[in-house]
């Protein structure tokens, strides 16, 4: 038989073969011997530890936690969009008449009222043209007999001076004409004066009747000469631009000492109340949707929810998306809210439905599963559920949770089995 050695390995002592045939064949074997060794004295140190810690070991104390009964109520029936916040009324200002810019009184975001003045033209030009207008306007009423600064434009053409002489020379000719006609028939004239008289008769009426048609002509003058006064005073007025709509500046295209054509843009104006949010509702919910339902709207950064009314309805589906276009308004009287903002909203559809409500901070999500712990013979017990509607802090438990069973508000880092006690 082989030789075979003795080794004194701690209070262990291992008999290893000399021959290199046995010792590669027992390689693992002594391998396995160690492991063994070692894991039985880890486990003896443990047994030894532990009798010795045991006798002075606590209890786990029992982790307050606080239960709120899940609730039963009703939560209405809503349809989930995005869209954009929109101004109901958006103004590009300008000027209706050429000239020098003098004044802007208003910036990017000031406030204006309707009817304010937010900008002026230098009115030299048409202040001067009101003056050129009102003397023409004089001087046709006084042409047609009236006061040159009267109001008064009612005018008879037989009280025209130009009416009345040409009148006067009618009669004339008339009473010139009978004579003559007498005077023929008794022979004591030529043929020829008789002719003359009727000859200056027919002149004379001709000329009556244009003298009548003249003092026609002079009225519609004064009619003329009437609108170019007012036109030349409107223009004088149209030196001011004044907002035509409650809001805000949104820009500034102009600066003072300018030169504007007539309609370039000056201010760009917005009305800030109320907002029109345009939103885009999938085909399936579409027919839910009606003009006058209730709309709750959230914005980005900004907790607060805003309400508002659907407003309008397209009358057709979108064939490229396939969704129907919808315009709700939204008070917005503070000005908190700012056009061309993102907001997520909610058309309340229904208005309620019998639901179980859980506060939102008793359910916590892992790994894409949703959960709530209650409590069980002093100690948690975890429950998965599945959830829908949101209300505000509470959520809907769709399964899971029956009415009226306690949940753990606010678990933390909780696991199941864990012994807790219930607080107030």
């Amino acid at each position: 038989m082989p030789a075979l050695r003795r080794e004194h390995r701690g209070p262990y002592t291992v008999k290893m073969s000399h021959p290199a045939g046995l010792r590669r064949k027992s390689g693992a074997f002594v391998l396995a011997g160690w492991m063994a060794l070692a894991l039985a004295g880890a486990a003896c140190q443990g047994e030894r530890t532990g009798a010795r810690a045991a006798p002075g070991a606590k209890a786990e104390e029992p982790r307050p936690v606080r239960v709120v009964p899940a609730s039963e109520g009703r939560l209405p029936r809503t349809v989930a969009v995005t869209g954009t916040l929109a101004a109901d009324e958006e103004v590009v200002a300008g000027f209706k008449v050429a000239g020098r810019l003098s004044e802007i009184g208003v910036d990017l975001g000031s406030p204006v009222r309707k009817g304010q003045v937010v900008a002026r033209l230098d009115p030299t030009d048409f202040r001067i043209r009101v003056d050129q207008a009102e003397a023409s306007l004089r001087q046709v009423r006084a042409g047609l007999g009236l006061p040159p600064d009267g109001s008064d434009e009612r005018v008879d053409p037989e009280k025209t001076a130009l009416v009345r002489e040409a009148r006067a020379v009618l009669d004339e000719a008339r009473l010139n004409r009978d004579r003559m006609a007498q005077l023929w028939e008794k022979r004591y004239i030529a043929r020829s004066e008789y002719d003359a008289s009727l000859s200056r008769l027919l002149v004379a009426e001709g000329r009556y009747q244009a003298a009548v048609e003249e003092i026609r002509n002079r009225q519609e003058l004064l009619a003329e000469r009437r609108s170019g006064v007012m036109l030349a005073r409107q223009q004088l007025a149209d030196t001011e631009l004044s907002a035509p709509i409650d809001g805000a500046v949104r820009e500034r295209r102009a600066s003072v000492g300018e030169y504007l054509a007539a309609g370039a843009p000056v201010v760009g104006l917005v009305r800030l109340h109320p907002l029109r949010l345009r939103v885009a509702v999938p085909e399936r919910d579409a027919p839910a949707v009606r003009v006058g339902q209730e709309v709750r709207v959230r914005l980005e950064g900004d907790a607060a929810e805003h309400p508002g009314r659907v407003a309008r309805v397209s009358p057709a589906i979108q064939e490229q998306s396939r969704t129907l276009a919808v315009e709700a308004e939204v008070a917005n009287r503070g000005g908190r809210l700012r056009p061309g903002s993102f907001a997520r909203a909610e058309i309340v559809v229904e208005a309620g439905r019998p639901a179980v409500l859980v506060p939102a901070s008793a359910i916590t999500t892992f790994a894409g599963l949703e959960k709530v712990f209650v409590v069980k013979d002093d100690r948690a017990v975890e429950k998965r559920v599945r959830t829908g509607r949101r209300a505000g802090d509470r959520v809907e438990i769709l399964e899971g949770v029956a009415p009226g069973e306690p949940v753990v508000v606010e678990p933390g880092n909780l696991a199941a089995g864990t012994p807790v006690r219930v607080t107030q």
